[in-house]
């Protein structure tokens, strides 16, 4: 049995305007610099055996602190990353309705078959974020790891995962807090969901 925390990177100079931020390597605030040292708090004395980040710099940073809290290594999988938004990327949902209207429109009906405009097909994102989950997985068996990544894709990966319909990650999961965590329990292929978007202080 392996157990997987899954947290989202701290807030970004984006957040406040909930512009959308994919590939894009946005700043952490220092609000953000903060939420990272809280859950450095938490993953002090939470056993862990590694963490985990994607590539982009704000769940490099949020990542960093925690590992090395832990004294544990810090591992960099580019598979974790967020999911690219394309066109959509920097922009609010007011801006699309104004730029793209029918394909935001599309795209709110079923974010999963209409991604924004020039995105990336988010069944290809489910598959590369649970593979590297699957891999993380293999390399720690009946250990506790953290992985650090972003709201979508790990959204996007809990259906894969669940085995529910890709188009209805925003419905299902409409928030992802940063820094809050979603526990995920692996045993002989099958997955259990421990805790989802439970504040730091909340999972031991």
């Amino acid at each position: 049995m392996t157990r997987l925390v899954l947290a989202r990177h701290g807030e970004t100079v984006w957040h406040a305007e909930n512009r959308y931020a994919g590939l894009s390597d946005i700043e952490l605030t220092p609000a953000g610099h903060a939420q990272a040292r809280q859950l450095a708090v938490w993953a002090a004395s939470a056993g862990l055996s590694a963490v985990w980040a994607s590539t982009l710099s704000r769940a490099q940073i949020t990542a960093a602190a925690a590992a090395k809290a832990a004294d544990v290594p810090l591992r960099v999988d580019e598979r974790l990353r967020e999911l690219d938004f394309g066109q959509g990327d920097g922009l609010t949902a007011a801006e699309m309705r104004e730029h793209f209207p029918e394909a935001r429109a599309a795209f709110e009906a079923d974010p999963a078959a209409h991604p924004l405009p020039g995105g990336e097909d988010p069944y290809e994102a489910a598959a590369r974020f649970t593979a590297a989950l699957d891999d993380i997985r293999d390399a720690h068996p009946g250990e506790r790891v953290l992985v650090v990544a972003h709201t979508t894709a790990i959204r996007l990966a809990l259906c894969r995962l669940i085995g529910v319909p890709l188009g209805s990650y925003r419905r299902l999961f409409p928030r992802l807090d940063n820094c809050a965590l979603t526990e995920l329990r692996l045993r002989d292929g099958e997955v259990a969901v421990l805790q989802f978007n439970s504040p730091m202080g909340a999972v031991s």
